[in-house]
């Protein structure tokens, strides 16, 4: 589950125009520490997303409160290749400008080669997830097929180029569906 700083439903529990209330989108676990929270209540818009890999594309990030241990190793892989500790807003305001375009979706080019388990990105015009030599199809129910993973080509890719950095030492939650597609020679 995520979400992005505040509420942005109506009390009619549908979306309004703004998508998020501030740079901090984070991705939370579904149950910690027996909170009930009602969906799309009078507090912050609660988001779903098929799994981890689903939400770090869309730019969210562990949360500090309720993922402590994946925030801080995903904090780790964030602040790989730069000098100094990245706190989460530092993360965030990184995130926000990375993740929007004119207020669409940000993305970006690159080597299919030099990619890391766990990015996502468009093959074939479709968005799939990459998972050691396999990409995974991506949909709302889960991973529907894979294909070899091609060699040498440029692809569009719908992670956030720091979050793709943080995936080289971070390893994100894949749905279960992701499972079947993989070689049973891969961790």
């Amino acid at each position: 589950m995520g979400n992005r700083g505040g509420r942005f439903h109506t009390s009619a529990k549908s979306l309004n125009a703004r998508h998020w209330a501030t740079r901090a989108w984070i991705t939370c676990q579904c149950h910690f520490k027996d909170r009930r929270r009602e969906v799309w209540g009078n507090s912050y818009t609660e988001l779903f997303f098929l799994d981890e890999v689903t939400s770090l594309s869309a730019g969210h990030r562990p949360c500090f409160e309720c993922r402590k241990v994946d925030a801080k190793a995903f904090q780790r892989g964030f602040a790989e290749g730069f000098t100094g500790h990245f706190s989460a807003p530092d993360m965030d305001r990184i995130l926000h400008v990375e993740r929007l375009s004119n207020g669409q979706k940000r993305v970006h080019q690159g080597n299919i080669d030099t990619l890391p388990d766990g990015t996502m990105l468009l093959w074939q015009n479709a968005p799939y997830a990459l998972r050691g030599d396999r990409l995974l199809a991506w949909s709302f129910e889960g991973y529907i097929s894979a294909v070899d993973r091609p060699l040498a080509q440029t692809v569009t890719i719908l992670t956030p180029a720091t979050s793709v950095s943080a995936l080289r030492i971070y390893t994100p939650a894949f749905h279960d569906s992701a499972a079947r597609f993989v070689n049973p020679t891969e961790p």
